[in-house]
């Protein structure tokens, strides 16, 4: 008998990230097999990156004497992908079953906070919420439907970034606007809950002051930061849109809105307004050179310090607005691309936030570098600061094994 596995999918506009995690009952292994799906925009070379028990292979979806896919439209370019990573999946886990995938939502809205089996009626609402993600939330949802084609015969399970800020205190939720626009759906959602869950539960193994005032910051190409208190989420940076609270690598993060209003009255348009906002602003507008905290890091160009500058300004002023808001903070972890990897970025911050009585050791920072989790606090450093690798695509497998226990007969 074949053992059974999730498929977790994070699908965007060109690339779709997977990974195929065992399940025993209701209970999730960590991914046996990972990978991402790249160029799959108009023109682009399609291919699949694998990584199986420590191995990296790369499986391009059309040969070199194969006819180039300029021509495909996108939706046969997704099912190409599928069909390709669906087989590639049975010949590199051949004793293993996929039950079912779960995808990852940005946006849940007003009526989603919990993981759900994805209908039409839900598709038809989240599809409501594309405005409020429009990097994000269209493209999650077009992989919905290619994967729908791909497994017919699979459940399909929704799993979204807001639910863990669903009971965010009034005060941190409410927007200062008349009171019909409130009522219309207008506020703070929060974003990165399903890093933040899986990073409050890896802290809840590792610290005995988890229950107490935490701040994790999710740092990579889209970051956050949040406040937790006894597990729960409290505050958070962003808020009704991804665009909200901490600088980017293409996004500008909290903006004075009448910046907005000025570009309107300069004649931009909304949709090159939105473009300049979530595609050409953060570490790539700053710099001029790279959305990509690395290559900056590598630049001797004064413009990528002062984008690198900018963002660690950034970060440290909005950790120490959460910890306002905590009334002070017993626990720092870092997560996200930036967050696990960059140790110049964490001793900055901490540098910056020393006055909480945080302090870091030196030597455990530069040893931290995303694989394992990391204590990186001084032996006298009054709180506790970590490293810790998110896996986003096992909470979404967790959330799916369980809502298949409890619909199996």
């Amino acid at each position: 008998m074949k053992d059974h596995a999730i498929l977790a999918v994070n699908a965007g506009s060109s690339s779709i990230k997977f990974a195929l995690y065992p399940v025993h009952h209701a209970l999730v292994d960590a991914a046996n097999v990972s990978g991402i799906v790249e160029g799959l925009e108009p023109g682009g070379a399609p291919a699949i990156s694998m990584e199986s028990q420590g191995v990296k292979q790369v499986f391009p979806l059309v040969s070199d004497n194969s006819d180039s896919t300029d021509n495909i439209d996108d939706t046969d370019r997704f099912a190409l992908a599928l069909n390709h990573l669906r087989l590639l999946l049975e010949r590199h886990s051949a004793a293993t079953t996929v039950v079912a995938v779960a995808h990852r939502i940005v946006h849940g809205g007003d009526r989603y906070a919990q993981s759900i089996v994805i209908t039409s009626d839900v598709i038809d609402y989240l599809q409501t919420l594309n405005p409020l993600a429009p990097l994000h939330q269209p493209h999650n949802l077009e992989g919905v439907v290619a994967f729908q084609k791909a497994y017919p015969d699979l459940p399909q399970i929704a799993c979204f970034d807001t639910g863990f800020h669903a009971n965010l205190p009034r005060n941190e939720r409410s927007v200062a606007l008349p009171r019909a626009l409130v009522a219309s759906g207008i506020r703070r959602y929060g974003f990165h809950g399903l890093s933040y869950r899986y990073v409050a539960g890896r802290l809840a193994q590792q610290s005995q002051r988890a229950q107490q005032r935490v701040i994790m910051a999710h740092l990579g190409n889209g970051a956050s930061a949040c406040a937790m208190h006894r597990g729960e989420s409290v505050a958070t940076t962003m808020g009704f849109s991804a665009l909200d609270g901490l600088m980017m690598g293409t996004r500008c993060g909290a903006l004075d809105p009448g910046i907005i209003l000025h570009l309107l009255q300069a004649g931009w348009d909304a949709k090159k307004i939105e473009k300049t906002l979530y595609k050409e602003s953060g570490l790539l507008g700053v710099s001029g050179i790279s959305a990509d905290m690395r290559t900056l890091r590598q630049s001797q160009a004064p413009e990528a310090k002062e984008a690198i500058d900018l963002f660690t300004y950034r970060v440290t002023r909005e950790c120490g607005a959460l910890a306002a808001c905590l009334n002070g903070v017993d626990v720092v972890a870092f997560t996200g691309g930036i967050g696990e990897h960059d140790a110049q970025l964490r001793a900055d911050v901490i540098a910056g936030l020393a006055y909480l009585g945080l302090k870091i050791n030196p030597q455990k920072n530069q040893l931290a570098r995303g694989d394992a989790i990391a204590a990186i606090h001084a032996d006298d450093s009054v709180q506790e600061i970590w490293v810790i690798p998110t896996d986003e695509g096992r909470i979404a497998a967790m959330d799916t094994a369980v809502l298949l226990t409890a619909t199996r007969p």
